[in-house]
C-alpha cells in the first residue's frame, strides 16, 4: 500500500528528516541494526521539535523509500545514465555515498595508506632545500 504513511511528506518535512538522518550518531545506529524501531522513535521525536508530526513507522517508511530511490538513481548514474534523478540526491549522497564506498574500498583518509609518490615527492623537496 503506497499511501500507508498517511499524508504526503512536504519538502520541508523531508529536509528535516534528512537533517536528522545526517547525524553521525543516527547513521551509526541505523548501519548497525535491522531492528530499528527505537531509532525511528528518536527520529520522530526530533521531528516533533521541528513541529513535524510523524510517527516512527512513517519515518522508517520514508527513510526506506528515500534510500531505495537514491540507490536506483546512483546505480543508473554509475552505469552512465543521466535520465534518472531525484529531489534530494545530493543531500542523500552526502550521507549514503560514504557507506557504499567504505564497503568497496578502504577509506582514503588513512595517513599510512598514501601512495608512495607523495612521500617521494616530499623527500625530494627536502633534499633540494
Amino acid at each position: 500500500v503506497a499511501n500507508e504513511g498517511g499524508k504526503h511528506w512536504t519538502v520541508n518535512e523531508v529536509r528535516a528528516l534528512i537533517r536528522i538522518w545526517s547525524d553521525k550518531n543516527i547513521q551509526q545506529q541505523l548501519e548497525g541494526t535491522v531492528r530499528n524501531k527505537r531509532i525511528f522513535e528518536e527520529v520522530a521525536a526530533r521531528l516533533q521539535k521541528f513541529g513535524i508530526d510523524r510517527d516512527w513507522k512513517q519515518c522508517r517508511t520514508k527513510y526506506k523509500n528515500l534510500k531505495h530511490e537514491y540507490k536506483s538513481v546512483k546505480s543508473a548514474q554509475d552505469s552512465g545514465s543521466t535520465s534518472k534523478s531525484m529531489k534530494f540526491f545530493h543531500e542523500l549522497d552526502a550521507i549514503l555515498g560514504h557507506c557504499t564506498m567504505e564497503q568497496a574500498s578502504k577509506p582514503d583518509n588513512d595517513e599510512s595508506e598514501r601512495p608512495p609518490e607523495w612521500t617521494e615527492a616530499k623527500s625530494e623537496k627536502d633534499s633540494v632545500g
